[in-house]
């Protein structure tokens, strides 16, 4: 299993960016959570197969339809990867 934490920017909160999310990790099998930010942008942790990461982060980079991203920086492995997620949560905001 791998993991990856992304943050998402341009329009994607209020959006139904994160409720989006979640629909399409569950379809593809990843756990992990999602929240948005202050600053405006959305922030994730990705959980599962390599391949079924990437296909997530490719979603990600076009988002549901009222969403305009912008970017979608990818950090690789967070500090608490080890720490396997059930399901995929949304998170409150920070």
């Amino acid at each position: 299993m791998s993991a990856r934490q992304i943050r998402v920017t341009g329009r994607v909160q209020g959006v139904g960016y994160r409720d989006a999310l979640r629909r399409e990790a569950l379809r593809l099998g990843v756990s992990g959570w999602v929240r948005n930010r202050r600053d405006g942008s959305v922030e994730a942790l990705l959980q599962g197969d390599g391949a079924r990461l990437d296909a997530l982060v490719a979603w990600a980079r076009r988002g549901p339809p009222l969403a305009a991203v912008e970017r979608v920086e990818d950090a690789g492995p967070p500090e608490d990867a080890e720490r396997v997620q059930a399901g995929f949560d949304i998170r409150r905001s920070v």
